[in-house]
């Protein structure tokens, strides 16, 4: 392949594997991924004095997983953006929020049987309240890419746990990758836009208290900031006659006219 010919695109499985050789003695599989990459001119055979062979990244291949990477990056810095953004907003509201939060949710078969998940949602938050009954849990996961967002909803029991952990469950998805009605009808879609957050379709409410578990997992962890010191500092001197927001007014919040 020409130095100046731009790198092809390939599946996530192919340059999975050219990352591996990258990073290996360049041992050769002999499988078909293998045989694209060398047809490809991302990798070269190399044949030693020993008479073994073995593959090397090509400068074409290094360019690839140069640009794959910067993607990644880059959609990973937008991923997080959109993160802040609803962290913050549920922060303000009032609400004690987590990011990055590994939970167990048990996932209850159809024989009967409790098999356990790890469930890491991109936000959960709480009402910030003394009656368990008021707490509220609300997962937001986000999604920036459709690719994401569809190997996500493929994971049902994924989404399960997601659910195991809250009474309300929110999909929070970049604008034009989907439509709402590809987001199954047991979580809310929030609508992310440069100017804010749209409504798609809200969230059904189920009744729900944090198991002992759960709690425990939470004072093991380190609340997120949410909003800032000076916010933090106006509700001690807020007037307690005004009530603070509960879970649907800070879903309203991220509507745009309500920046």
């Amino acid at each position: 392949m020409p130095s100046d010919s731009p790198p092809p695109l390939l599946p996530r499985t192919h340059t999975r594997r050219l990352r591996e050789i990258w990073r290996s003695a360049g041992w050769p599989c002999h499988d078909l991924i293998e045989v694209d990459l060398l047809a490809a001119g991302l990798l070269e055979r190399v044949r030693h004095a020993s008479s073994h062979e073995t593959l090397r990244v090509t400068d074409a291949g290094v360019r690839l997983l140069a640009e794959t990477h910067q993607r990644n990056r880059d959609a990973l810095s937008a991923h997080e953006a959109v993160v802040e953004r609803v962290a913050r907003e549920m922060g303000r509201a009032g609400r004690i929020v987590w990011r990055g939060l590994a939970l167990r949710a048990p996932l209850v078969g159809a024989d009967g049987r409790t098999d356990w998940a790890v469930a890491m949602p991109d936000v959960y938050s709480i009402r910030h309240t003394t009656v368990e009954d008021y707490v509220e849990p609300i997962v937001h996961e986000v999604k920036v890419s459709r690719a994401d967002l569809l190997c996500d909803l493929r994971r049902e029991a994924k989404r399960a746990a997601y659910l195991a952990l809250c009474s309300e469950c929110w999909y929070v998805i970049r604008e034009g990758i989907a439509g709402s009605d590809e987001v199954p009808v047991e979580c809310g879609v929030l609508v992310a836009t440069p100017a804010g957050f749209e409504v798609a379709r809200p969230a059904p409410k189920r009744a729900m208290r944090l198991p002992f578990a759960l709690w425990m997992a939470l004072a093991r962890a380190t609340p997120s900031e949410g909003s800032s010191a000076d916010e933090a500092q106006a509700w001690l001197g807020a007037d307690e006659t005004q009530p603070r927001l509960n879970a649907d007014e800070a879903q309203a919040r991220l509507r745009p006219d309500a920046q």
